[in-house]
């Protein structure tokens, strides 16, 4: 628990590390893209880290980071042709920053700096608590960018012809005070992140005061 709930909070991969920052500003126009590409760094960081953990005293250092990356690579794959049947509105949403997860940062890093030095089990508890820090932090600047934005909450939209519900729910009825339209625009992501960045620092700050 201290491994999953440290990913979350001491090394969240937004917040703290500000890694993965460009599915974070590009996908979290409504709730429903953040958490589900949150999902899917979380699947490929937990194959990742779980085969790396497996294979890495068999893999020569001179090869090591090629080799992890063709392995993510492949999760990538898999995972953008599942997406891509059964949910395809939402794939064409989440669009080329899907395929992009290949190449974050994020999912190498720790492949190599947790998983290739690890057990199994300490490689898939950090994988599922970076998995979960940087879903949760897409969650929020989604959450609060759609409700600022376009005065909605899109719970399922794109995956409804999966799951047979479709669940969008207007914020404030009959206000004038919303959607405050440049929260939809790629302004508002570096707008969001940073006032969520002020807002944590200042809590942080609060604490170490307090102590």
């Amino acid at each position: 628990m201290k491994t999953i709930k440290n990913g979350i909070f001491n090394e969240n991969p937004t917040f703290i590390l500000m890694l993965g920052l460009c599915p974070t500003l590009a996908v979290t126009t409504t709730f429903e893209g953040a958490y589900i590409m949150g999902l899917c760094v979380l699947i490929v960081l937990l194959i990742t880290n779980f085969i790396v953990s497996i294979i890495k005293n068999i893999v020569p250092d001179n090869v090591r980071t090629p080799v992890y990356i063709l392995l993510i690579t492949t999760s990538v794959t898999a995972l953008e042709l599942i997406l891509k049947k059964y949910v395809p509105a939402l794939h064409e949403t989440l669009g080329i920053y899907l395929p992009l997860i290949a190449v974050n940062c994020l999912v190498l890093g720790r492949a190599l700096s947790v998983a290739s030095v690890s057990s199994v089990k300490k490689s898939v508890l950090d994988a599922i608590g970076i998995g979960l820090g940087f879903t949760l932090s897409l969650m929020l600047i989604g959450l609060v960018r759609e409700v600022l934005g376009s005065n909605m909450i899109t719970v399922m939209d794109g995956i409804s012809s999966f799951t047979g519900y479709r669940a969008v729910y207007q914020v404030l009825p009959n206000t004038k005070i919303l959607p405050i339209t440049v929260f939809r625009e790629p302004a508002g992501a570096f707008l969001t992140l940073g006032l969520l960045l002020a807002f944590f620092n200042f809590l942080k700050d609060r604490r170490s005061d307090v102590k």
